[in-house]
């Protein structure tokens, strides 16, 4: 499954509802619960888990850093923040897996061209029968 940033979920979004996510934002303030703010409740939650992606990812590059000193308080450190760096990525999977399914879900499908009319049937006698009727010698 292709990782989708926040970004490109927030344009599904907004090509699903016809409007700018700012518009829908401030439009779901004002309903009831339901799909949109749902919608709009996962595609926080994953800006949320790319922003500590991204801070996770930054502060472990610091802390293994090669010209660093690695020991055992270091370590705990580096354990942590891997921990959270893995936390991280399964929250953006997992919220990704469940935005696209719903959206997907409530996808515009295109509808289908109708069937063509049936032709009426044409009343024609077969060769072979007509043949056949006629006496042989």
């Amino acid at each position: 499954m292709p990782h989708l940033t926040s970004t490109e979920i927030a344009g599904r979004i907004e090509d699903l509802y016809d409007a700018p996510l700012a518009d829908l934002q401030a439009h779901a303030q004002d309903q009831p619960p339901g799909m949109l703010s749902a919608l709009l409740g996962m595609h926080h939650d994953l800006v949320v888990a790319e922003r500590s992606i991204a801070f996770h990812r930054d502060h472990l590059t610091q802390l293994v850093h090669p010209e660093r000193q690695i020991g055992t308080h270091e370590v705990s450190h580096v354990l942590n923040c891997a921990r959270r760096l893995a936390e991280a990525v399964a929250v953006r999977d997992s919220q990704t897996t469940t935005a696209l399914a719903v959206l997907q879900s409530l996808g515009r499908v295109p509808s289908a061209p109708s069937p063509a009319p049936p032709s009426p049937a044409v009343a024609t006698a077969p060769a072979a029968s007509a043949a056949s009727a006629a006496p042989s010698r």
